[in-house]
């Protein structure tokens, strides 16, 4: 099994390796503390634990902010997509959103939910807006979902 993924702009890009059960890849989790909401900018972080020892960087280097005594976090330099949640030496936690395919790391608890904004609980009742929204298409800057030989 390989997982791969990067930021948003693709100056940084890491694989993590493995098969089953061994994979590398741990439990997954969406953590509402305020210091997620702020670092990923958002009501929830949803990160995956993985061993160091299966994840390799592949393009680029994270730079990293100490958010606490305790913990390291990983975020690209050119573009501050958030990456990681370090707190150990032989694991790692990685962004979720920040994999090629999210949706193969599927999330099975939620942390700090005491800090979970009330409005979540409606948000599957809201309207939807069509994606192109009232002034046409957006033309995307954003790195391609996969890796791309080197320029």
């Amino acid at each position: 099994m390989s997982l791969s993924g990067g930021c948003q702009c693709g100056a940084t890009r890491f694989r993590v390796e493995g098969e089953p059960p061994n994979s590398g890849v741990g439990r997954a989790s969406i953590c509402h503390c305020r210091m997620c909401q702020k670092a990923f900018g958002g009501p929830f972080g949803a990160l995956v634990t993985v061993n160091v020892a299966d994840l390799a960087w592949t393009r680029g280097r994270r730079a990293t902010f100490q958010s606490s005594d305790k913990i390291q976090r990983g975020f690209c330099a050119a573009c501050g997509t958030p990456l990681t949640y370090e707190w150990s030496p032989d694991k790692i936690d990685l962004a979720v959103f920040a994999f090629d395919d999210p949706s193969a790391v599927t999330p099975g608890v939620q942390l700090a939910v005491e800090s979970r904004p009330a409005w979540m609980d409606h948000l599957a009742d809201m309207p939807v807006r069509p994606p192109m929204g009232p002034t046409g298409a957006v033309v995307s800057r954003q790195h391609p979902d996969f890796d791309t030989p080197p320029t």
